[in-house]
């Protein structure tokens, strides 16, 4: 008998576990000739609220790493890609990349990470400052992470946009939860079990899968995320998304960039999701005879 072949399972990753979405539910994915690829899971808003439960929780290990701790974790994700690679260009292809396209974005991403690894111990020094003011204090301003980050991955990149989302994000502290691609979503929960098996704590990253009209309110409006990144040009989207979220004062970021383009990249991705704590210190003042007052 002819064998038939075990098809991949593709499931959520929250909190560095894999579950089935809570709904039960599931979208056909299906290649340009119509053959069936993959049922994908079509997460739903308990997903995401355990997905944020999960980020919340691993911040604070996360966010209290050193910087240079942070830079050899992502090195080490990159590391991981590189020995994976042909599994996630195949990925790729099946979802109508050519074959050129597809080990050039595989390319591209590894590179991606490598390149906010090394910004992870350096971005505080480019953006912090010692302020001058007008009496007897040091005054300091520096970045800190800014907690959850919610990500809308773009839809037309498959893998180089979803890791070009969450890197600088991951980078300056920050947990996240990203939903990827809905068209092109297979490498995204590959790169969930890189995740899953390199040295990034649990609930650091978490991704979803599923519909953005539908998930992206929840997203806005969480109250215990604390920003919300949107990659895409989707006007009614983004008008929702900064509407929603005025209502609990979340900064939303919208990126419409070709993250297939190697110079889409640069610490200021790392900023945005960064808030800026200033710190007042008292100097004690020294007269010309030497005394302090």
């Amino acid at each position: 008998m002819e064998r038939i072949e075990i098809q991949k399972t593709y499931k959520l990753y929250i909190g560095g576990q894999f579950p089935r979405t809570e709904s039960g539910r599931y979208y056909t994915l299906t290649d340009k000739k119509g053959k069936v690829l993959a049922n994908i899971c079509q997460g739903s808003r308990k997903d995401f609220r355990n997905a944020v439960v999960a980020a919340r929780g691993a911040f604070a290990g996360w966010s209290g790493r050193n910087a240079y701790n942070r830079s050899q974790v992502l090195y080490r994700i990159a590391e991981m890609l590189e020995g994976r690679r042909s599994q996630f260009e195949a990925e790729l292809i099946l979802q109508g990349e050519t074959i050129f396209a597809a080990k050039k974005e595989i390319s591209l991403a590894i590179d991606r990470l490598v390149y906010y690894a090394g910004w992870c111990d350096k971005y505080m020094q480019v953006f912090s400052s010692v302020n001058p003011v007008q009496s007897s204090h040091f005054n300091f301003s520096l970045p800190e992470p800014s907690g959850v980050v919610a990500i809308v991955a773009p839809q037309e990149s498959g893998f180089a946009g979803l890791i070009s989302a969450i890197a600088p994000v991951i980078a300056g502290g920050n947990c996240c939860v990203a939903l990827a691609s809905e068209k092109k979503p297979l490498s995204a929960i590959s790169f969930a079990e890189v995740l899953a098996t390199s040295d990034l704590p649990g609930g650091v990253v978490n991704i979803l899968t599923g519909n953005t009209k539908e998930l992206l309110t929840h997203m806005a409006s969480h109250m215990d995320v604390n920003a919300l990144v949107y990659c895409g040009k989707n006007k009614d989207e983004i008008k929702l998304a900064r509407e929603t979220a005025a209502n609990n004062v979340k900064r939303v970021f919208v990126y419409d960039k070709n993250w297939n383009d190697p110079a889409e990249q640069n610490p200021y991705y790392i900023l945005d999701t960064q808030e800026i704590k200033t710190t007042w210190h008292p100097v004690e003042n020294i007269g010309t005879s030497g005394a302090k007052y």
